[in-house]
């Protein structure tokens, strides 16, 4: 589940007071999602620099790795730097932070030599990993960061797609003969959501792709625009994935409130969709809607196994939207 960047920090907040903050979290979301705005607030908290100066030269006992080098990576002597540079004592009984930016862009060599650092890390050290594709990092750095996932600015409300497909559901709600051709049919129009989703994905990566050749096309080494094409494909096939895991989840909970609806419940996580839902409680026994929850879960499990997709869904449609 994805946070607000209020949220995250309240919940930082509240670790801070404790004294339960990890050595490592790993920040991650999309662009505008506030990635920088939380490392900052968060730096701020323990060492007491301005949040405003936080990625500025007069921050204090904050030191932050970005991609510079003309390969636009993070390379090991930066690292090293970084690494040396928390092995000092921080005055005053500061807390010395170590931010990297952009840690997807870590080299090999570097995401290696930064490994020894999360596995024992300095004395009253807090390390930042910020990054909008999590899944390039190795998962020997990933084990050891607690994941702070955030949501862009804005985007709390559901998406278009999501909207969409409450609206789709709605419809459902007032169909009364729930065939095998009517399954075949919603799950025909499920996947042709998600094929809009992809195309929509594919157009934002092709143009901030577009954006860095013209920024960097004279700055930056032959190898470079190769490997930013591969990052900006495995970050389209990221986006997609995350967005139709959203989905999923919309579709859980729509069935969650009929489940709600069923046993009196008053919760809601769809409250415009309370008549549909509670329409569809009159018609489904509470067995009936487990069975359906539970194909759900069979369904997502199967996505994360990378299991044909469309078969998957077809399948999964043919149990949830048949009476």
């Amino acid at each position: 589940m994805a946070f607000s960047r209020t949220t995250a920090l309240a919940y930082l907040l509240r670790a801070h007071e404790q004294n339960r903050l990890a050595h490592a979290y790993l920040i991650s979301g999309p662009p505008g999602s506030g990635k920088q705005q939380l490392a900052a607030g968060l730096a701020s908290l323990v060492n007491g620099t301005p949040v405003g100066d936080v990625f500025s030269a007069k921050a204090r006992e904050i030191f932050v790795a970005r991609p510079e080098s003309k390969s636009r990576r993070i390379v090991i002597e930066q690292i090293r730097d970084l690494e040396h540079a928390l092995q000092m004592r921080a005055p005053n009984g500061q807390r010395k932070v170590a931010i990297i930016s952009d840690a997807d862009r870590l080299q090999p060599q570097a995401a290696n030599a930064f490994l020894k650092t999360l596995e024992e890390p300095p004395k009253d050290s807090l390390l930042l990993l910020l990054s909008a594709l999590p899944e390039a990092l190795p998962d020997t750095i990933l084990s050891r960061c607690i994941a702070i996932p955030l949501a862009r600015d804005g985007q709390l409300q559901p998406s278009d797609e999501e909207k969409k497909l409450v609206k789709l559901l709605q419809q459902v709600s007032h169909e009364r003969s729930w065939t095998i051709q009517f399954a075949y049919r919603l799950a025909q129009e499920f996947q042709r959501l998600l094929r809009s989703v992809r195309e929509e994905v594919k157009r934002e990566t092709d143009e901030a792709l577009k954006q860095e050749q013209i920024r960097y096309k004279d700055t930056t080494d032959g190898a470079w625009l190769e490997e930013r094409e591969q990052y900006y494909k495995a970050r389209a096939e990221s986006l997609y994935l995350q967005r139709r895991a959203e989905l999923i989840e919309t579709l859980f909970a729509w069935w969650s409130d009929v489940l709600r609806s069923s046993n009196d419940v008053a919760q809601r996580s769809l409250p415009r969709a309370g008549e549909e839902t509670a329409a569809l409680a009159s018609r489904f026994s509470t067995v009936e809607i487990l069975k359906r929850i539970r194909c759900l879960e069979e369904l997502r499990d199967h996505l994360n196994r990378n299991i044909h997709e469309a078969l998957a869904i077809e399948v999964a449609f043919l149990t949830i939207f048949t009476a």
